[in-house]
């Protein structure tokens, strides 16, 4: 790639609109902690830069690019109308500089929360995915046994799981088995459905050919269905992935001691939406972070494909 190509771009642009803008005089009364973006957006500027650098494809560059210039045009538009033209509420939308100033701050109790809300997510996704793809495995299998399975799954798919949330209440002993409980039913019906989805679908010259070497059943459906079936099935996964973060942000909201949920809800009582601000954001970079790892297990698990 040319020098252009890697160090003149739209978000290097806005990077510099972003530092000129940092000149206009302020309308708020509190301090906007400019430092703080200005910092912010130089360490992000300097990532950008090594990144340009040792990119070897002009396509995985692109996108990098494009989700950057994103990220200053939205620090533009909220400093211009939050700090520079007091166009929006300061309680309700702080300056960026305090928000980061503030998540500086807090960051020891924002990595408790951290923990406690990936703690319930992991625990309550991976005891669902264990539990469907073996039962939609063997139950896809089936077909008159799938049929009947595929319209019971849809059945209780539909119900939200937060309903049940009064009920683990009464049941379990703990917040945090009720909430490991909700994570549980979002994630097993997506998955449950989408495996015997995918098994019921797998195309039958794969399964004709395995049945020409003479393979055993374990070995036709472990090494032969569940690997084609697999599209599918992260279907499922993804599905149950995102409902989770849902549901797990909104339980804490509700009646959860820690997590992130419980963090927004916490400071956005008191009107502290510096805080609160910050919470949303974090969560957002919590579940981008878990999804591009997600992503890249789907791409290693599914590279047979290409």
């Amino acid at each position: 790639m040319t020098t252009k190509k890697r160090y003149l771009r739209v978000a290097n642009a806005l990077f510099v609109i972003l530092m000129l803008v940092q000149l206009l005089p302020n309308r708020i009364s509190g301090d906007a902690h400019t430092a703080y973006l200005i910092g912010f957006a130089a360490v992000l500027e300097i990532i950008v830069l090594a990144v340009s650098t040792v990119s070897k494809t002009e396509s995985g560059l692109n996108l990098f690019l494009d989700i950057i210039a994103f990220l200053y045009a939205f620090l533009i538009f909220w400093t211009l109308a939050a700090v520079k033209f007091n166009i929006l509420s300061e309680s309700l939308f702080p300056p960026m500089g305090k928000v980061i100033w503030q998540l500086i701050d807090d960051a020891g109790k924002i990595l408790v929360n951290i923990r406690s809300s990936l703690g319930i997510i992991i625990e309550g996704y991976l005891l669902a995915v264990i539990a469907a793809i073996p039962l939609g495995l063997f139950l896809g299998n089936s077909a008159r046994a799938g049929g009947a399975a595929s319209y019971i799954s849809k059945f209780l798919g539909f119900i939200p799981p937060i309903v049940y949330i009064p009920y683990g209440i009464a049941l379990l002993p703990t917040f945090r088995s009720v909430s490991v409980f909700v994570i549980f039913l979002a994630t097993f019906w997506p998955v449950f459905a989408s495996t015997m989805s995918g098994v019921l679908n797998v195309e039958q010259k794969t399964i004709d050919s395995a049945k020409v070497l003479n393979v055993s059943k374990p070995t036709m459906l472990f090494s032969v269905i569940l690997p084609a079936a697999l599209p599918q099935i992260f279907i499922g996964c993804n599905q149950g992935l995102g409902i989770s973060f849902i549901l797990l942000t909104s339980a804490e909201m509700i009646g959860a001691s820690s997590g992130l949920g419980y963090y927004v809800k916490q400071y956005s009582d008191f009107g502290d939406y510096t805080r609160a601000i910050g919470g949303i954001l974090i969560i957002g970079a919590v579940v981008v972070a878990i999804s591009f790892l997600f992503n890249k297990l789907q791409n290693y698990l599914l590279r047979w494909r290409k």
